[in-house]
């Protein structure tokens, strides 16, 4: 997948003052499998995931991603949106929903399938991820964990064409980090490319083709992951390595 940004700006208001989130953001890549956006907290890392997810529309720019640039109408959005499949931090499920019907609502909803087929779809890709035995629970009865497993699922049930990250482990403990982490990596091995918000670095070392650097709302490098690890070209992010593989 080629993805390629030209000039992109985004601001939001801030105590009635616009705040910078983007600032002419610049740069390509193209990857096969993961690209990882990394940097530090307020850097612009989640405002470009949602740019890209066509949940936000920047100020300014222009996006391309495989040489289709990105819609600006809402219409054509829509569109764009369903070919997607998201995993945000706070698994955003639907509390009276049991697990089956959330991972079965996209289906239904965004793509009009009927109910006996997205029951059968949405069961078969619980058993993939191992939430058959909690496909009837509703999601107050679900560990964290086992909620963004499940939200996982309903980004996976559609057969989305690119899957979006944004910090999918931000909001669990260590083992559960590590179980969300696992799944991702076994992932990485399908056909579907990733786009990953993470301050997992050392998980984004490992799983990632490519990295992109955020800073003070610019993407400062964009590379393959081993030569940005072992040799970073700015000193930006030699700084920011340096405090987060201290620990």
């Amino acid at each position: 997948m080629k993805l390629e940004l030209h000039a992109v700006t985004k601001s939001f208001l801030s105590a009635g003052k616009p705040q910078r989130a983007l600032s002419g953001v610049t740069f390509t890549s193209d990857f096969s499998h993961v690209l990882a956006l990394i940097g530090p907290s307020g850097g612009g890392k989640s405002t470009l995931l949602r740019i890209l997810a066509g949940l936000t529309a920047p100020d300014s720019g222009a996006v391309r991603i495989d040489a289709a640039l990105l819609p600006t109408a809402e219409k054509e959005l829509r569109s764009y949106r369903s070919r997607l499949g998201i995993v945000f931090q706070a698994y955003n499920l639907f509390p009276h929903m049991t697990a089956l019907q959330n991972v079965m609502l996209p289906l239904v909803q965004v793509h009009a399938i009927p109910d006996a087929e997205a029951r059968e779809r949405a069961f078969q890709i619980m058993e993939r991820l191992g939430l058959a035995d909690h496909a009837e629970k509703r999601p107050l009865q679900l560990s964290g964990g086992q909620s963004q497993r499940v939200a996982i699922a309903r980004a996976l049930a559609p057969k989305p064409q690119l899957l979006l990250f944004d910090e999918p482990t931000s909001a669990l403990d260590p083992e559960m980090t590590a179980e969300v982490l696992a799944l991702i990596a076994e992932l990485r091995e399908s056909n579907t490319p990733m786009i990953l918000v993470t301050h997992e670095i050392g998980f984004a070392r490992k799983i990632a083709d490519r990295i992109a650097f955020l800073a003070e709302g610019q993407v400062l490098e964009e590379g393959a992951a081993g030569e940005f690890f072992n040799d970073p070209r700015s000193a930006e992010a030699r700084r920011f390595l340096a405090k987060v593989l201290a620990y």
